[in-house]
């Protein structure tokens, strides 16, 4: 399709959107190029999404691993695909075993079954043109052979370390000479590329039912971790499909609960009885009507957004035009309020690909809290996710913590279509921050017509609690004093990782166009 947008940047970031036929964008260079090194050897756009996600594993530690979850949208040509490859809790997960202190922010504890391993090989069953294991190749050579770490990746890195250097197999992993790497050091992990290899020969089977199920249990046990290698084997991703809503003439689609995609959804739902191209953009009245969006979703999400077989309320309910109507109808224009939930009626990374063929893929995953537990499986590489912390201990509450249950999860992938057709895939990494990103990306496109490097450039704020709001700096002075007249509660942050990253492919007629965004060391790939 044609561009509905300038080429004009507005903003103060060096970056200008690439064009392509053949297109991968994400957090980190190298795994950009080894994503497009797969579309160069004559595979799609879902076998370069998966060699992209695999290489972020260990070129990107401070965000994602081997034992992340994932989640991804595919668009094959026709239609839209969603699948949800996040994991469940232990079997032993009861509240009675964690009791009001509820589950821990790290340590073993806190892991649910990683389900990374798994998105990538159903995605390739399904949609894969190469062979599984060369997928794999780029990570298994940066592993054995090492990476120069980039400036981003080790400023991360350097700060976690005080959150993370107690917990079993982290410094041993990710302390080479009792420190984290500097900017520019090479850093080796033998370690992850050998479990890399195991997985590709064995087609993901090892991690979940061979020799590396069965050292996640042994050091679990050892941990005092109650995860089995049965809890590993019961696993599986789920096509899921996608939930959508309108916006200005451009259909939104999102991953389904136990995601906190819907919350976008409901934003945007809310902002679209609002006349926003009216408002300059990085206007405070633009800016307060996005705020006071986001806060009503949250407040929804929270109250009734978990794994999708234990939700009281549905998806359909919450995104009904009418009830996001009397939401919007509870928006003052001139003053922010505290948001509670309605009635209803009735540490991440994110990739994207696209092919000449039309194929376009939306992907994150994530160890959530930069690295996650903090756990390292010792001599694998194997660092585990956190996502049991978002469970809560409320009784009655469709996430409290339960056995074999999925918990509310941040990450989410991005599509937006028009008619039918694909427009783009998109992403905002960043915890609570991406269903915030997205709508304040969307909202760029769709009322203020900038394209999608300027979308990812403009400045961003997040909602944090309560009146709470950090805004990034870009913001014009009068728009935050007119803010804080108005009753918000304006945090400072001097820190761009604050407001997320993001990642964004737009179809054109004869190609694509991709963004980066500059809060990273990523990169677009294409040719």
């Amino acid at each position: 399709m044609s561009a509905p947008f300038g080429w004009h940047n507005p903003y103060s970031w060096p970056r200008t959107p690439v064009l392509g036929a053949n297109v991968v964008c994400t957090s980190q260079p190298l795994a950009a190029q080894a994503g497009l090194s797969m579309l160069a050897a004559g595979g799609n756009a879902v076998d370069a999404a998966i060699a992209t996600a695999i290489t972020l594993t260990i070129v990107e530690p401070v965000s994602n691993g081997i034992g992340s979850d994932a989640f991804a949208i595919v668009w094959d040509g026709e239609q839209l695909h969603g699948l949800n490859a996040s994991g469940r809790s232990p079997a032993t997960w009861t509240p009675e075993y964690f009791g009001d202190q509820g589950v821990p922010a790290f340590g073993w504890n806190s892991v649910t079954v990683p389900g990374a391993v798994s998105g990538w090989m159903q995605l390739h069953e399904r949609f894969g043109r190469l062979p599984f294991d060369q997928l794999f190749a780029p990570a298994i050579s940066y592993g054995r052979n090492g990476f120069l770490v980039s400036p981003m990746v080790a400023s991360q890195w350097e700060a976690q370390v005080p959150v993370f250097a107690s917990q079993p197999g982290f410094a041993a992993a990710f302390l080479p000479n009792g420190r984290a790497p500097k900017a520019g050091e090479l850093f080796t992990f033998p370690d992850h590329a050998a479990t890399l290899e195991k997985i590709a020969e064995s087609g993901g089977e090892a991690f979940y039912r061979g020799e590396l199920a069965a050292r996640l249990e042994a050091h679990s046990t050892a941990h005092g971790g109650t995860m089995r290698a049965s809890d590993l084997a019961a696993h599986r991703a789920d096509w899921v499909g996608t939930i959508s809503g309108a916006y200005r003439g451009y259909t939104v689609h999102e991953i389904p609960p136990n995601g906190q995609g819907i919350v976008a959804l409901m934003a945007l739902g809310i902002l679209d009885q609002f006349d926003i191209s009216s408002l300059p953009v990085d206007s405070a009245d633009s800016v307060h009507l996005q705020i006071e969006a986001v806060k009503l979703a949250f407040a929804d999400a929270h109250a009734c957004v978990a794994d999708i077989d234990h939700m009281t309320v549905t998806t359909e309910r919450l995104l009904d035009s009418e009830y996001l109507r009397q939401r919007a109808a509870l928006i003052d224009p001139r003053r922010a309020k505290p948001a509670s939930a309605g009635t209803p009626r009735g540490g991440t990374v994110y990739l994207t690909a696209a092919d000449a063929s039309g194929l376009m893929v939306s992907m994150i995953q994530s160890n959530y809290m930069g690295f996650g537990s903090g756990v390292v499986v010792p001599d694998t590489g194997i660092a585990l996710q956190n996502r049991g912390a978002n469970f809560v201990v409320t009784p009655g509450h469709p996430n409290r913590i339960g056995p074999a249950k999925r918990p509310f999860h941040t990450i989410i992938p991005g599509f937006v279509t028009k008619d039918g057709a694909p427009v783009m895939s998109f992403g905002v990494m960043g915890g609570p921050m991406q269903p915030q990103g997205h709508v304040q990306v969307l909202v760029r496109i769709a009322d203020y017509d900038q394209n999608p490097q300027a979308a990812c450039d403009g400045p961003r704020f997040r909602w944090v609690d309560g009146l709470q709001v950090a805004c990034e700096k870009g913001f014009p002075a009068a728009t935050l004093d007119e803010l804080r007249q108005r009753g918000h509660d304006l945090l400072t942050v001097d820190d761009y990782n604050a407001f997320g990253s993001c990642q964004a492919i737009w179809r054109l007629q004869d190609g694509y166009l991709a963004a980066s965004d500059p809060r990273r060391d990523g990169q677009v790939a294409a040719f």
